[in-house]
């Protein structure tokens, strides 16, 4: 795609871009999705670690509300 395409694209309204990307979304197949949405092996290994050092811990798990409320005032 040429760049000064993309630049239009993203020059679109919130409402249109984010009707674009389900209008792309929705024109991938089921293997096509899970392709690009493949975790590498590091990333899975990741995930792991952390999903059992919650299910050890899950006292120390944060509520979304307080991530969220963290993330907009950049603590």
């Amino acid at each position: 795609m040429p760049a000064t395409t993309l630049s239009e694209l993203l020059k679109l309204p919130a409402e249109e871009r984010a009707e674009l990307a389900m209008a792309l979304w929705e024109t991938l197949t089921d293997a096509e999705r899970e392709a690009e949405l493949a975790l590498t092996p590091e990333q899975e290994a990741e995930m792991d670690r952390r999903w059992a050092e919650h299910v050890e811990n899950p006292e120390t798990a944060i509520p979304w509300n307080e991530v969220r409320r963290k993330l907009r005032i950049g603590e």
